[in-house]
């Protein structure tokens, strides 16, 4: 080698090295950023407080969680009740929402992350915005792609969409650019479905004392009650040869202990259209004198629709007993007071549910809406008397006989 090319090569060599310091503390530096990123929030100083308005928006769906009078409500669903511990949950978790790590992603990125702006299009971010009681924007997130990863541990990307679950997902903070996080929280809740953030408390019919459906066909109708709260079913008006299965009663009347409901509908909504035109209709009574009216419309699919409408007769005083001692009169007058005010609670509560068309599943009722033969216990063929469908020997002669 002459001296010509070991000094060329030593230059080269030189080069080569400040190139590879360079992008050596480059790298460092961008480590070192990304650190920095990871671990903070993703929105500091959120006010969770100061949320009156959570707007999820994903394609041409829209949801609009709205506080009204100290309520919360959802929009789309005529301002039904939402469900606050599900809205509360979603904006404490918003709060708490850390960084895994930031990506600097360019305008031709976005689509590969979906994360382009909300709107119809495909590859677009879920919107979803927090405003305060004034309706101004406090804040915003873009919900982007899912983060997945497969058996081998690596992203589902990185083995060409080799199927994997969802660890995270892909976030931008509403009104930045060109910086995007990366969260271990899919916040899959976060969707437009007015139905799942419904408050779906509902009705619930304790010790059922008397219970009746009437169909528009009155032989299917029937009326079941009871003298006591763990007496048997008795069927009104039975007929001779109707006995009633107790079982099948039982099963009847008790699948509206926990009764709930998919999805609202408003009053206004046109009967024909649900089947509550010409409803069949379901009356219960209860040993504390709570009287339900349900008025259910025909199958459909897997659903009914139905309107409820509770009315109690609550006692205002109370009869002592026949053998009452003086030094009970507190502590039973305690506990009758205590027991008003329970089912004065229970009757507001569920007198709001009235006004409204509920679409119910069909396993909860399907019991209920029995007609009457099917309550009935199967008759039992009775056993044929010895030598039934044998000709009996008359003495005459056979006619068939020459």
């Amino acid at each position: 080698m002459t001296r010509k090319q070991l000094i060329i090569l030593l230059v080269l060599v030189a080069v080569l090295g400040v190139a590879g310091l360079v992008l050596l503390r480059r790298e460092a530096a961008s480590w070192k950023a990304a650190d920095t990123a990871a671990g903070r929030k993703l929105l500091p100083d959120f006010p969770v407080n100061d949320v009156a308005h959570l707007l999820i928006r994903q394609g041409t769906n829209e949801l609009n969680l709205v506080k009204q009078d100290d309520l919360w409500r959802v929009r789309q669903r005529g301002g039904y009740p939402a469900d606050y511990a599900k809205i509360s949950e979603a904006l404490i978790k918003i709060s708490e929402l850390k960084i895994v790590q930031t990506e600097q992603v360019g305008p031709s990125q976005l689509g590969r992350l979906e994360l382009l702006p909300p709107g119809p299009g495909s590859n677009t971010a879920t919107l979803v915005e927090f405003r305060d009681k004034n309706d101004k924007v406090i804040s915003g997130l873009l919900l982007g792609k899912k983060q997945m990863r497969n058996a081998s541990g690596r992203s589902a990307m990185e083995d060409f969409g080799e199927p994997g679950w969802p660890v995270g997902r892909f976030v931008a903070v509403a009104g930045t650019t060109g910086t995007v996080a990366v969260l271990s929280d899919t916040l899959a809740n976060l969707e437009p479905k007015p139905e799942q953030w419904l408050n779906k408390n509902f009705f619930k019919v304790e010790k059922p004392r008397m219970v009746s459906v009437t169909y528009a066909e009155a032989t299917n109708s029937w009326t079941l009650s009871r003298e006591t709260e763990t007496g048997e079913w008795k069927l009104a008006d039975a007929r001779a040869d109707e006995k009633l299965d107790n079982a099948k009663a039982t099963s009847a009347t008790g699948g509206l202990g926990w009764p709930s409901f998919l999805d609202v509908l408003p009053a206004d909504t046109p009967l024909a259209r649900v089947g509550l035109d010409q409803p069949t209709v379901a009356t219960i009574k209860t040993f504390d004198d709570f009287t339900y009216t349900l008025k259910i419309g025909a199958k459909t699919n897997d659903s009914y629709h139905l309107t409820v409408t509770v009315t109690a007769d609550i006692p205002k005083e109370r009869s002592p007993g026949k053998d009452e001692k003086p030094e009970d009169k507190e502590r039973l007058d305690k506990e009758f007071k205590d027991r008003v005010a329970k089912l004065e609670d229970k009757l507001a509560q569920e007198k709001k549910l009235g006004g409204w068309i509920y679409r119910v599943s069909t396993w909860t009722f399907d019991s209920l809406l029995k007609k009457r033969v099917e309550l009935l216990a199967e008759k039992k063929d009775e056993p044929k008397p010895a030598g039934a469908g044998q000709a009996q020997n008359t003495g005459q002669p056979d006619a068939q006989k020459n």
